[in-house]
């Protein structure tokens, strides 16, 4: 019987009681659960990465603009602008993030890592990660074990889901993931990796879900970029040995807590917050009438 991805504290114990290390868990639980060998999850991994890779080639290269007008080649604008704010490294960290999360609202191909809404975030930190450390494809579905045994312990004592959680429970998840991801793939023990996800559940909390026109687009694409940076932030201070001071699994459950009392319009409602200003509800009018006459046009033409 696999081990049951339940809490964080359970995690470490089985951990340190078997020997073993955070990724294998996780692997004994795909193949219990999901009837898959070894060899099978890690093929699985490594074409996922594939996919997230691809999506970043394509957000960088090909133009990138929806049907809304809001997404309007961001990624390669970042990618490409001669000013850099911090270094060359955040600067294609953020532009990676933006490029495959904008092929996620461009209707492109993209790994739900956790959610689609957050599949910019998981590519562009790994992808640096793996520039910067000169890591092996193999070395980072490793990484991406440990993020799916992350997400796991939050699916199962809070949400991954925007309409449920807000974007703390898709953003914040992800960047959670991949904050532990890196800490794992860099050597970091199993308080470094779990005091990765806290602070990144910290930095996250309250962050409403308020899409503009009810689209995976503003504020979700940029939001992706800053996801992706907060998880090198939480790695750096977690492998330094700073702890989170709350454990991470009370950090799960106040996330949890924290959705029970978040009002429905900022669940992916488009009711409330940047969905409800006077600009937003312009954009939604406006997308409103196009689909509208998509529609109408599409009927004529059936006629």
């Amino acid at each position: 019987m696999s081990f049951l991805f339940k809490d964080f504290a359970g995690w470490k114990t089985y951990c340190e009681e078997n020997n073993c290390s955070l990724a294998k868990p996780v692997l004994e639980y795909e193949e219990t659960q999901r009837g898959r060998n070894e060899d099978e999850v890690r093929s699985g991994l490594l074409h996922a990465y594939t996919v997230m890779k691809d999506a970043i080639k394509t957000g960088l290269e090909e133009d990138m603009k929806s049907n809304s007008g809001m997404i309007d080649n961001g990624a390669k604008k970042v990618f490409n602008n001669p000013i850099t704010v911090l270094s060359p490294e955040f600067q294609k960290l953020i532009s990676r993030a933006l490029a495959a999360k904008e092929v996620n609202s461009c209707m492109g191909r993209v790994v739900a890592a956790p959610t689609a809404g957050a599949s910019g975030i998981l590519p562009g930190v790994m992808y640096t990660l793996q520039e910067q450390h000169s890591l092996t494809d193999e070395q980072i579905a490793e990484g991406l074990l440990v993020a799916a045994g992350i997400a796991l312990i939050i699916e199962y004592n809070a949400s991954l889901a925007g309409a449920v959680g807000g974007c703390q429970a898709e953003t914040g998840s992800a960047a959670a993931m991949g904050a532990g991801a890196i800490v794992y793939c860099l050597g970091g023990n199993i308080d470094q990796v779990f005091n990765a996800v806290g602070i990144t559940i910290q930095c996250m909390l309250g962050l409403v879900c308020d899409p503009v026109a009810g689209l995976v687009e503003v504020p979700c694409v940029v939001r992706n970029a800053s996801a992706a940076s907060i998880s090198f932030s939480s790695a750096q201070i977690a492998i330094s040995n700073v702890s989170s001071v709350i454990p991470v699994d009370e950090c799960i459950e106040a996330m949890a807590e924290v959705s029970e009392s978040m009002e429905s319009r900022y669940k992916e409602t488009a009711l409330g917050g940047l969905a409800a200003t006077l600009t937003g509800k312009k954009i939604s009018k406006r997308v409103l009438i196009q689909d509208i006459e998509i529609l109408e046009d599409e009927q004529n033409e059936d006629e």
